[in-house]
């Protein structure tokens, strides 16, 4: 079966998704998909059960869907990299602090942050977020670490200390004070977000863009793991879903199995990016290789890519087309169709407004349940008998959708 030409329902399907910057464990999207399916299927009237994953990947689950009359089976994987994440995070309190003011001046001197802001405020000031609160907690520190020195020197003086011991508990004491702030503060880092979100940008940014070897090996497995769905010929859609970070990741994970070929007959193979956030990596000067990935994905014509976002997400860079405004758009660009999930309609007015300030969870919105879906329902794509490029195929772009080029650096991989 060609990916190009065929229209026949889906009856089977593998969905591989691909986490953000996320240390926690796969299990967490299976629960999510769960809980939100089922309550996605009492609003839409479908219905949707999960069993234990049938497939030898490494984690995932099967879905048994009927959806306007028809039965599908679909097996979603994880491909998972929260073991990179998590060693990433594994740094002292002083380490966050250098990669802090390293990762500032890498967005800074190579003009990446002022030209970002062109685009959409809300994800750079989602990146400047963390850097204002760490220098906040750090003053708060200094504060703290100021009061205990004048009252050690204060209670040294009653006890008639000599200077010198006075001194010495005065810096003991004070430095006692700072490192304990400092350490509440990072214990309670799951209210605020800080060191996750600074070492989030400061992966990214740690080789100017540039993949760490960790992740262009994995980048490989998921690769190799695709290909194998494709191979077994098993399936009626093969789907990639990239998050948050994972959009970029799947853009060069598809690009690299493209390079190397497809073979035929085989399963339709799409691409469905969510709250992508490429420019954060595409704008820095040595994202070469993605850079490249996303010009060759948006000219081939084997894999139908759409994109998803939405203005009342503040983490992504809503409906900015990353192939244009990353400065590698040509004129025989196809991909990616650039819409909205259209938050404030799709969702009812009491659950707008009890989300639209938590902007975490917004993020993840793409995968959760909505009041009145319009064109774009997480399950149906995911479970439904439509594949992703016979769902969309009369779907344009929203109007709203930027494709101005601000990117400075546009250079590609030698191909």
């Amino acid at each position: 079966m060609s990916s190009s030409t065929s229209s026949t329902p889906v009856r089977r399907r593998r969905v591989f998704y691909i986490p953000g910057y996320d240390p926690f464990p796969p299990r967490r999207y299976r629960e999510l998909y769960r809980s939100e399916g089922q309550a996605q299927a009492r609003l839409s009237g479908y219905d949707l059960a999960l069993t234990p994953k049938r497939t030898e990947g490494p984690f995932g689950w099967h879905v048994s869907a009927r959806i306007d009359g028809q039965d599908v089976e679909t097996d979603i994987e994880v491909l998972p990299w929260s073991d990179i994440v998590r060693n990433s995070m594994q740094t002292s309190i002083a380490a966050t602090y250098v990669q802090l003011v390293r990762t500032a001046w890498i967005y800074m001197s190579c003009g990446a942050l002022w030209r970002l802001m062109r685009l959409r405020k809300g994800p750079v000031i989602a990146a400047l977020y963390p850097v204002a609160i760490l220098l906040a907690q750090a003053g708060l520190a200094l504060a703290a670490a100021g009061c205990v020195a004048w009252g050690a020197g204060a209670l040294g003086a009653v006890l008639a200390l000599p200077t010198g011991l006075r001194g010495l508990a005065q810096v003991l004491s004070s430095g006692g004070a700072a490192v304990a702030v400092l350490l509440a503060f990072k214990a309670r880092d799951n209210r605020f977000f800080a060191y996750y979100l600074m070492h989030d940008y400061a992966y990214s940014a740690a080789l100017r863009g540039q993949n760490p070897p960790e992740l262009e090996a994995r980048i490989a497995e998921f690769t190799a793991t695709v290909r194998r769905a494709l191979a077994d010929n098993d399936a009626d859609e093969v789907l990639v879903v990239g998050h948050s970070s994972g959009a970029h990741i799947g853009v060069s994970v598809l690009a690299d199995l493209l390079r190397e070929g497809l073979a035929e007959p085989r399963p339709e193979l799409s691409f469905l990016s969510l709250g992508q956030v490429v420019p954060m990596v595409s704008f820095l000067p040595r994202a070469d290789r993605l850079r490249r990935d996303l010009q060759e994905m948006s000219e081939q014509a084997e894999v139908a890519w759409y994109d998803v976002t939405a203005p009342g997400d503040g983490c992504a860079f809503a409906l900015c087309d990353p192939v244009a405004v990353s400065g590698v758009a040509r004129p025989a660009q196809r991909w990616p169709v650039v819409f909205s999930a259209a938050f404030t309609q799709s969702l009812s007015p009491a659950r707008w407004q009890a989300l639209k300030r938590r902007y975490f969870r917004l993020h993840f919105q793409y995968l959760c349940a909505f009041d009145a879906p319009r064109d774009y329902d997480y399950f149906q794509i995911t479970a439904g008998p439509l594949s992703l490029r016979s769902r969309y195929r009369m779907r344009d772009h929203s109007r709203s959708r930027l494709t101005r080029a601000v990117n400075r650096y546009t250079s590609v991989a030698p191909r």
